[in-house]
């Protein structure tokens, strides 16, 4: 059985003795996670050592790291799927715990598993059930969600004839019934080709302007720069960075020029310039903030067309290798 149906089903009552949730009330609190295994007999090894997360209403928060940083068992101690050993959990201001709060979480897992026997509305229609949907709203919502995930048509083929990227695609349709305030989803494009890629990038900013607010595992560091708005990086079962991702990626003191006009830069550009590409006419420099305004004028007296001014930026892909590379990795960047 596919484990998220459990994670938003279950009563919706709101007791008087529930903390007052709030448009600025974070969707997702993880204080100091740490999970350990074994005995002092013979010996204690944790998986996460100490792991701070807070995921903004509205957002997209991408968790990166190696295999082994803990990564995939910080999440199932969100979820309740392991035990963790210390640590505060809160969904939209209320424990993780609590009866209710899972009700308004969707969860894609790594690897999601069906019973190949069912079709897929009927998946859908069994989930839903578990989720404590009514029949009205899972048979407004299975064509839609459906479709929604690149599954039109689809609705009475057996699942032991879907693809595995067929049933990451039904994972999501899944994870996304009872349209769940908070969706966790643990490598989303796992199994699928760069079109249902990009499908699963385009659908999570859908759902971000919508105002759900997402929980990105992921290996692809592609889809966590294209999409995300605020990054957690975990190294050795700690915090190894965290914040918004163009503070995060913006090179300090460096600035980016994008001008057109000749096959070579102007004599009074070239003393500035550290860095420099070209390709179809575009030049692409990068060159110390406090020497923009002298690059400026060097290109405005050559004639030459600025296009944009903007600070440097490295690549995810390029911050990510370089940051767990230092020795220092499992210290906290902000």
């Amino acid at each position: 059985m596919c484990c998220s149906a459990a994670f938003h089903g279950g009563a919706r009552a709101v007791s008087a003795s529930q903390p007052v949730v709030t448009p600025q009330t974070p969707a997702i609190v993880i204080e100091h996670a740490r999970k350990g295994y074994g005995s002092a007999a013979v010996g204690r090894k944790d998986a996460v050592s100490d792991v701070s997360i807070t995921v903004s209403r509205g957002a997209i928060h991408g968790l990166l790291g190696p295999n082994g940083a803990g990564k995939t068992t910080t999440l199932k101690m969100l979820l309740g799927l392991v035990r963790p050993t210390s640590g505060r959990f809160e969904i939209l201001g209320r424990p993780a715990s609590a009866a209710g709060t899972r009700s308004k979480l969707g969860f894609l897992p790594e690897q999601p598993y069906f019973p190949t026997q069912l079709q897929a509305a009927e998946a859908l229609r069994l989930y839903g059930q578990l989720a404590g949907l009514t029949k009205s709203m899972i048979a407004e919502q299975t064509p839609l969600l459906l479709e929604k995930v690149g599954l039109e048509g689809k609705e009475t083929q057996s699942l032991s004839r879907f693809s595995r990227g067929m049933l990451q695609r039904l994972g999501l349709a899944q994870a996304l019934l009872g349209s769940p305030e908070v969706v966790v989803l643990d490598e989303p494009a796992s199994g699928l080709d760069p079109v249902g890629q990009r499908d699963i990038r385009n659908l999570m900013l859908e759902l971000r302007t919508q105002g759900t607010s997402i929980l990105l595992s992921s290996h692809q560091l592609s889809e966590i720069e294209a999409v995300c708005d605020e990054v957690t990086i975990l190294n050795r079962g700690m915090v190894a960075a965290v914040g918004h991702i163009d503070d995060l990626l913006n090179v300090e003191g460096q600035a980016s020029i994008r001008a057109r006009g000749g096959n070579e830069l102007p004599a009074g550009v070239r003393p500035y310039v550290t860095q420099t590409a070209v390709s179809g006419g575009v030049w692409v420099l990068s060159v110390a903030k406090s020497d923009v305004r002298g690059v400026v004028d060097a290109f405005d007296d050559a004639g030459w067309t600025l296009d944009s001014v903007t600070p440097k930026r490295d690549s995810l892909e390029d911050y990510f290798t370089r940051l767990l590379e230092t020795p220092e990795a499992g210290g906290v960047i902000q």
